[in-house]
């Protein structure tokens, strides 16, 4: 499968997916003004004061990230695939009485001339690009001389090695099965898949990179690499304790 077809998955109805898993905007939106730092995590130490900076969320999906630094002052703008998650989006900033601008288009395409204080993605993104290097060098792009990038995704480790075998979490163990310098796609069901209701499940095509991969396509491109954090698990599940879950990569342009 190429980028396109991962792309035509991903523009596919989300509105009641986020409905299921999220409720109504209205009822989302109170959630997150309760506590945007949370939403945020680890993020939020490294971006630092955002009140008053320009901010790119890429794949900006539902836009939750988004609302929530609105929330705390940011000028947001998301750049995503998918119309039906542009809509979820703005009903919920309209629900929270704040305004973000979303763009709907492909981050590898899209003519988006303006630049940033920050530019982020998070959770699940890299992996649906058959090359980094042009994904970085649209990061630079979007970049103001001495801006940020934050790049938070699933650690390696736990997507290209090891798998959690048994029923309940007291009787999972850890086994590594996979090879982590494998280059293949992977099928998969497209993320928020469990929470859609589909004839037949929508599948999408992930390309899994290393950490070495990461980073030396973001250090190609120009970008210069302040800070990686290898993240443990953060939720109680005892049986993925121990081993890295996700991870941030800080760079930033010179």
């Amino acid at each position: 499968m190429s980028d396109e077809e991962n792309k035509r998955a991903w523009e596919s109805e989300h509105y009641n997916a986020w409905l299921t898993r999220f409720g109504s905007p209205e009822q989302y939106a109170i959630k997150i003004m309760a506590e945007p730092h949370k939403l945020l995590g680890s993020l939020m130490p490294l971006m630092g004061e955002v009140s008053g900076k320009s901010i790119l969320n890429l794949m900006g999906s539902n836009g939750n990230k988004a609302v929530a630094l609105a929330h705390l002052g940011a000028q947001v703008t998301i750049l995503d695939l998918s119309e039906s998650n542009r809509q979820y989006a703005l009903d919920l900033a309209h629900a929270s009485n704040l305004e973000i601008n979303y763009l709907v288009g492909d981050v590898l395409t899209f003519p988006l001339e303006s630049t940033y204080d920050i530019v982020f993605a998070e959770m699940g993104i890299l992996h649906y690009f058959t090359s980094l290097a042009p994904f970085f060098n649209r990061i630079k792009e979007w970049l103001k001389p001495g801006g940020k990038c934050l790049i938070r995704d699933f650690h390696p480790v736990s997507t290209k090695l090891i798998v959690s075998r048994g029923s309940t979490a007291k009787v999972r163990k850890h086994k590594v099965e996979g090879d982590y310098f494998d280059t293949q796609l992977v099928e998969k069901i497209v993320s928020y898949g469990k929470y859609a209701e589909h004839e037949a499940p929508i599948k999408v095509y992930l390309r899994n990179w290393n950490l070495g991969e990461i980073i030396t396509a973001a250090a190609k491109e120009g970008l210069f690499i302040r800070s990686l954090i290898e993240e443990p698990n953060l939720s109680s599940e005892v049986y993925d304790q121990g081993i890295p879950k996700t991870f941030i990569l800080e760079a930033q342009r010179l």
